[in-house]
């Protein structure tokens, strides 16, 4: 499987529709019949109070507990409930919450740039360009060759440092999520260049009470060091937490030919996703993104409602003999960084001088 991303591959058959019609018709019909893209209005206002008030309870826990070092123990709740909250900015950005753009924009605003201090503007519009060209080399920002790189050929053409960095990417994987939580808040900044005067101000004023605010509960709460280590600690393991959430959804799995026929809507999405198997429990931690082949058909439907989706879109895929990638949490992360490790080979078996 790992090799499908290292070179792009052509789907199974002939990636024409069958019957003379869109693949993807039928079963979008049957997924609005059983109304699994209604509305979940309740489901959601429970998740954003509940998320709420647990933030709260661990703020208040930290004022509590004051400057010692056991106050670090709360570092990784407050990141698990960043992971919440990044969550529930990821269903808004997909008008999953509501069906109003100005609502979902608050909803983002809330839980990316003031909860978060991330742009919600700057998240939103790179994951909509990810879902509209998933594993796309040209298009998916998410594959784009950055820090880690997902193709051969954009592995022999590093040079330097990163050359080095994408011999050993595989390995390095993991402890470069600890990183992650402060690249947004970088990428997020950055992005407020691009933004329009308004959506600037709105942005840019967010992230700076969300500054204050974070600093603020630090130093009043904890000495300067300790203050530190909890910053440090807590970022870390928010990045870590996302990155365990996003890294087994594509990574290593076929990648579209750019220069081959373009393929169909229901096989673009399904052929390049990969689902996780598990119960409510992985629901929780993985935001219902272990139900990755359904969110990316149907980006706007409510998160409960991916699992009840499934049968309907595994059958579908049987039917037209697609395969339907699923496997266990563990499996998971052994295909993405067995792909890494695959594309790294080339300059692990080159000279060391070059």
């Amino acid at each position: 499987m790992s090799q499908a991303l290292a070179a792009p591959t052509k789907p199974p058959g002939d990636g024409t529709p069958r019957a003379g019609g869109s693949e993807f018709t039928p079963l979008l019909k049957a997924v609005k019949e059983a109304g699994l893209l209604d509305r979940r209005t309740r489901w959601y206002a429970a998740a954003v109070c509940g998320n709420a008030l647990a933030l709260a309870a661990v703020v208040g826990a930290m004022l509590l507990a004051g400057d010692h070092w056991w106050t670090l123990l709360l570092a990784p709740p407050l990141a698990l409930l960043g992971a919440r909250t990044a969550f529930l900015g990821h269903d808004a950005g997909h008008a999953q919450i509501t069906g109003s753009r100005a609502r979902s924009r608050l909803i983002g605003l809330v839980h990316g740039n003031l909860l978060l201090g991330m742009s919600y503007a700057w998240w939103n519009e790179k994951h909509n360009r990810h879902h509209a060209h998933p594993n796309h080399i040209d298009k998916d920002p998410d594959v784009l060759a950055d820090v880690l790189v997902f193709t051969r050929h954009q592995a022999v053409v590093r040079t330097g440092l990163r050359r080095r960095l994408t011999r050993h990417q595989a390995w390095l994987f993991f402890p470069l999520t600890l990183l992650e939580g402060f690249a947004l808040k970088v990428h997020g900044v950055r992005d407020l260049r691009r933004q329009s005067p308004r959506e600037r101000a709105v942005e840019g004023t967010l992230l700076l009470v969300h500054a204050a605010a974070y600093a603020g509960l630090l130093l009043t709460t904890l000495s300067p060091l300790r203050a530190l280590v909890f910053l440090l600690l807590h970022q870390a393991l928010f990045g870590l937490h996302l990155g365990l959430a996003f890294a087994p959804n594509h990574k290593g799995m076929p990648m579209p030919d750019p220069d081959g026929e373009p393929w169909g809507h229901l096989r673009k999405q399904v052929l390049t996703s990969r689902n996780i198997r598990g119960g409510p429990v992985t629901d929780f931690l993985l935001g219902g993104l272990n139900y990755q082949i359904e969110h990316h058909l149907f980006p706007s439907m409510p998160r409960p409602n991916l699992r009840r989706a499934q049968p309907l879109v595994r059958e579908h895929c049987r039917a037209l003999d697609i395969p339907y990638a699923q496997t266990g949490i563990v499996d998971s992360y052994r295909q993405a960084l067995g792909h890494l490790h695959e594309v790294g080979e080339p300059l692990r078996a080159a000279p060391r001088g070059r």
